[in-house]
């Protein structure tokens, strides 16, 4: 039965959003996370791209499809609320990392990050990963019982140690990993409370663990002249001489390690399950990276890699590594003929976005040629495949992301052949990021 999320002033020509709260205490919770595509489906063709539901302990608005992440991404007005939306999730564990600052602070903390990856810089973080990609692979062969998951985030999390702070965790990779993959998994916690054993006290030890490691190295950064992201924020400053402060550095390092390893495991991962299923794309860019005839790409190298490039396109359209993005209302909304109301919650969703048959023919078939120059399905609408989010808060390390995958899937090709079985189908785990609910385990062949 559709409820109104709130009421509306009677001379208003606004609308009350529809939609209901689901079953009593977890709303649509289980639902939205065991079945996203699914749910959101019935929702859209019952109440259209604005509803409301209650969901991990808040009432939400749902906005859904291209005209919707448009009109939130682009947040003309200063309307919505980064840090207001992503702070009840995360805001614990990724304190006022860059994508949790709004607005004139946001802009000025993101123009002295971008000095982090300018073209020149990324040169420099690409030529360091081809060796220890290099390195990083040789022995996936000699692993029993191989899984995509563990193996390939293990790598990205070396490289993104040796390029953003300039050397090799060694002993510590194991706590700084784990470390890692309790604060993500602890935002969508049902128990959002320090009890002992559960994920939100498990991310806020996650946590004190990161914060530490990083405080622990930051004067010897201070001094450094070295080239690593970690000693770049340390010297970055605006022309008028401002700085990051010891506080803003290990708040972005966290933030950024997280997101430099985590969207790449889970987008690498999605390309080892799609390449597994259709051979003939693995054996194209295979092909594609022969031509090459080396071993390390170099930054001009990349154009050349189109194949890979439209590959990973398309797995991030099956599998966007941020599957919702919320924000809170900072002033009364309207929408689409609706109020939305100051101080609400909303979220919009590129996972589901990528889906919608209205803009994507044959949404569930892995086709990375929709991304070719002669069809470019994408440009059907500008806010059609968002997986880097867009607008001001638009990822900024979209470039190094591109970058990295393309550097590891080619030496990867190069390399190995893998496989699953025909029937094998890959589960999702939605709980916070997607991953491979099982691992991905494949069968690896050595060329």
């Amino acid at each position: 039965m559709s409820q109104p999320f709130s009421s509306v002033p009677a001379n208003s020509h606004l609308k009350a959003i529809p939609g209901n709260r689901g079953l009593p205490l977890i709303g649509n919770t289980l639902a939205l996370m065991k079945d996203p595509i699914g749910m959101t489906r019935k929702r859209y063709d019952r109440y259209g791209p604005i509803s409301w539901t209650s969901a991990f302990g808040l009432r939400l608005v749902q906005m859904i499809g291209p005209d919707a992440n448009q009109f939130v991404m682009l947040n003309r007005g200063d309307l919505f609320s980064n840090h207001d939306g992503w702070d009840y999730f995360i805001g614990k564990f990724f304190h006022r990392g860059i994508m949790l600052l709004d607005f004139d602070e946001h802009k000025w903390h993101r123009k002295i990050m971008q000095q982090a990856f300018n073209r020149d810089v990324l040169k420099g973080y690409l030529q360091r990963m081809g060796p220890h990609i290099e390195a990083g692979l040789q022995n996936w062969q000699d692993i029993p019982d191989f899984h995509v998951l563990s193996a390939v985030k293990q790598l990205t999390l070396d490289l993104a140690t040796d390029v953003f702070m300039g050397y090799e965790l060694g002993p510590e990779a194991n706590a700084i990993n784990k470390a890692f993959i309790d604060t993500v998994r602890a935002g969508t916690a049902l128990v959002r409370a320090n009890v002992p054993g559960g994920r939100w006290a498990k991310g806020l030890k996650g946590r004190k663990v990161l914060e530490d490691f990083f405080r622990k190295e930051l004067p010897a950064k201070r001094t450094s002249k070295d080239s690593d992201l970690f000693s770049v924020l340390c010297h970055a400053s605006t022309e008028d001489g401002h700085q990051f402060s010891d506080d803003d550095v290990v708040n972005h390092m966290i933030f950024l390690m997280m997101a430099a390893h985590d969207t790449s495991t889970i987008t690498l991962s999605t390309l080892f399950y799609y390449l597994a299923k259709h051979p003939q794309w693995q054996e194209r860019l295979r092909e594609e990276s022969l031509a090459l005839n080396k071993t390390c790409i170099e930054y001009d190298d990349l154009a050349s890699l189109e194949g890979i490039g439209m590959a990973m396109k398309e797995a991030l359209r099956l599998c966007a590594p941020v599957p919702s993005m919320p924000r809170r209302t900072v002033r009364d909304v309207e929408f689409n003929g609706y109020l939305i109301p100051k101080g609400s919650f909303i979220t919009i969703s590129p996972y589901f976005t990528h889906f919608m048959e209205e803009y994507w023919p044959e949404p569930n078939k892995f086709d990375p040629d929709r991304f070719s120059e002669e069809r470019r399905e994408d440009k059907i609408h500008p806010y059609a495949w968002v997986p880097f989010g867009g607008g001001a808060h638009k990822c900024i390390g979209l470039h190094f992301a591109e970058m990295q995958v393309k550097a590891i899937l080619h030496q990867v090709l190069l390399n190995y052949r893998w496989s699953v079985p025909g029937d094998y189908e890959m589960p999702v785990d939605l709980t916070s990021l997607p991953v491979p609910a099982d691992g991905l385990p494949v069968k690896l062949e050595r060329l």
